[in-house]
């Protein structure tokens, strides 16, 4: 049996390895410290929810502050991409060496065409992959016009209600074969060529890039040594967890994944731990640092990698945390879109929050404490709120009286 940690260690390493403990740089946000901060996630989750900015904005301001939300356009949508689609935890951006072995172990097609006709979807297909061979990067809508597709009126409201060319285009992107080269300001995809995405280095087909650089494909020892190093990147990311933290970082099978543990259990990669309280077996990436002390502060996204797993979370923290948009409104108990507050190495606070656009307001529906939360949590939150609203171009912090927190916030907003 390995080193056996307490709770607090533990946190402090899982603070670590999402780059969640120190305090934050005073210096200007550049490209570059962006791209460090993505390096070290290895994935952010994309979710058209824009209720204060889309989700994959909001885990770069959690950790680094005000920086330029144009940054990720760049990173994302310039060659040599250092991010690009595909789905992992979610629909996600990933690093592109992440691609290959992500196809080999994602499964999809229900966001696909595997549902429609066949013929249909072959001479789709056909028509799509020939346009975009010579064209730029098009939106579904794009596509459609463009191959002049007639939709045939249905009854069936599948999925989103998307077209046939839409779910057609899904289904290439699925299996690797087109790629999205950016979004549009209505938040679509605009899809090319997969080989028009990926780095050179990564390209093994120009028309297809669905088989591994190395030229393993699907084979088991291909499969095998892919989900190796995806189960290493979620070890690395997470710094110290379960199989099943490790696994639900990029949704792996629990099976595979289990053989996957054993054998970076084997290789070094892994090593066995306990932690007081915890009973499940635990695993530490051998890169994992302890801090003496976790200082950070941040707002976070309800799609933030620290918070995927719920169960670690509660875990982790002794934080409940469930996401209400869902919820009908009478049954909300937090609200609508609730981010929790991190202090240190405690999961403070939540709020729920809503960038009023019109009126240049960042809006507090409601502000409450945890039971542990420190003295410093109102002051700390309001200095938050106060770099929120100027990272999006909002004039004012509006705290509405809602929540055990909101009298003390108010007080602090007003006073900051």
């Amino acid at each position: 049996m390995g080193a056996r940690l307490s709770l607090p260690q533990a946190r402090r390493i899982a603070l670590s390895a999402q780059g969640l403990a120190g305090v934050r740089p005073v210096q200007p946000v550049n490209a570059r410290a962006v791209g460090r901060a993505f390096a070290q996630l290895q994935l952010v989750q994309i979710d058209s929810v824009n209720i204060i900015a889309r989700s994959h904005f909001l885990p770069f301001f959690s950790r680094l502050g005000n920086y330029d939300r144009t940054i990720l356009a760049t990173l994302s949508g310039r060659a040599p991409r250092k991010m690009m689609e595909y789905w992992a935890h979610e629909a996600s951006y990933i690093r592109p060496e992440h691609f290959h072995d992500l196809t080999l172990w994602q499964n999809r097609t229900w966001a696909g065409s595997a549902s429609l006709d066949p013929q249909l979807r072959d001479g789709l297909e056909r028509e799509i992959l020939a346009l975009l061979a010579s064209s730029r990067p098009l939106t579904a809508r794009e596509v459609k016009t463009r191959i002049g597709h007639e939709e045939e009126k249905s009854r069936d409201e599948w999925g989103w209600n998307w077209s046939s060319v839409k779910r057609t285009l899904e289904g290439l992107f699925e299996r690797g074969v087109v790629g999205a080269a950016s979004r549009n300001e209505q938040f679509e995809r605009r899809y090319t060529l997969v080989g028009n995405v990926l780095p050179p280095a990564l390209r093994q087909d120009p028309g297809d890039g669905s088989a591994a650089p190395d030229g393993s494909g699907e084979g088991q020892g291909g499969r095998q040594a892919a989900m190796d190093r995806l189960m290493a990147a979620g070890a690395r990311a997470h710094g110290i967890g379960t199989l099943r933290c490790f696994a639900d970082y990029f949704r792996l099978p629990a099976k595979e994944a289990a053989g996957s543990v054993a054998r970076l259990l084997a290789n070094g990669t892994l090593e066995r731990v306990e932690v007081d309280g915890w009973s499940a077996p635990t695993y530490l990436h051998t890169s994992a640092t302890i801090p003496r002390k976790a200082q950070g502060r941040a707002l976070l996204s309800p799609f933030d990698s620290l918070v995927f797993e719920r169960r670690r979370l509660l875990d982790l923290f002794n934080f409940h945390y469930r996401l209400e948009i869902y919820t009908p409104a009478a049954k909300r108990k937090y609200g609508y879109y609730v981010l929790p507050f991190l202090v240190g190495e405690t999961m403070a606070a939540r709020v729920d929050l809503k960038a009023d656009r019109q009126e240049g307001r960042l809006l507090v529906r409601g502000a409450f404490a945890e039971p542990d939360a420190p003295a410093e949590t109102a002051s700390a939150l309001a200095v938050e709120l106060a770099l929120m609203a100027h990272w999006l171009g909002l004039d004012c912090v509006v705290v509405e009286p809602r929540g055990n927190l909101a009298r003390q916030l108010a007080m602090e907003t007003r006073h900051g």
